[in-house]
């Protein structure tokens, strides 16, 4: 009669990778998005859906963890990476939702390069996910998510100064400072997940 209560050892791992392919997946629209002029405003619903399916993913994951006595890692590891894994992607949507509420008609190249930073952080993340149930590898992909966010505070210093450089309407430096911004919070998420890990890593090792 407890059997609900007993883990699905792979479960949690397969739920995580389920969710981190779905960032992926928001990861990669967000930067077809942007790889037009104008930028294609038809896909922010449908990054809006995928956040939607990592919400449903994140509330699948609480839900478990509040109904299992084991878990195969410590209980406030497993809430904690569900929840950083979700704010990768709630960064995500909230950079395409402020291009479509400020209307950009054109997109700097500034915002290009953090998009693919972005991605390359995202995919990173993704494998670091999938190794973590077997711990193969997982610290040198952390480390390497760090790296990639320091270049995604090289890219954002850059984009600024370019941004103040060129534009002469205060009200686009404004919006794009803004975008920017949010752009650069997608990359500081997926360190976010990279310091998660290793530290599961480190604790469980």
């Amino acid at each position: 009669m407890f059997g609900f209560l007993l883990p699905h050892q792979g479960r949690f791992f397969g739920d995580f990778i389920t969710l981190s392919s779905e960032i992926r997946k928001g990861s990669r629209l967000l930067k077809q998005m942007l790889s037009t002029n104008p930028p294609d405003m038809s896909l922010v619903d449908s990054i809006k859906e995928t956040e939607h399916a990592c919400d449903r993913c994140t509330r699948g994951i609480i839900d478990q963890l509040n109904r299992s006595f084991v878990t195969p890692l410590d209980r406030e590891d497993i809430h904690a990476l569900a929840g950083g894994l979700d704010d990768v992607m709630d960064a995500i949507d909230a950079v395409a939702a402020v291009i479509r509420l400020y209307r950009i008609t054109e997109v700097r190249p500034g915002a290009r390069r953090l998009a693919n930073v972005i991605c390359d952080a995202v995919d990173r993340m993704t494998e670091a996910i999938a190794a973590l149930e077997k711990r193969d590898g997982v610290l040198e992909l952390a480390a390497r998510i760090s790296q990639l966010e320091h270049e995604a505070d090289r890219v954002h210093q850059d984009a600024i100064v370019e941004l103040f450089d060129q534009e002469h309407d205060p009200i686009a430096v404004i919006k794009w400072k803004e975008i920017f911004d949010f752009l650069e919070a997608a990359t500081d998420r997926c360190e976010d997940v990279g310091n998660l890990v290793e530290g599961v890593i480190v604790k469980n090792g």
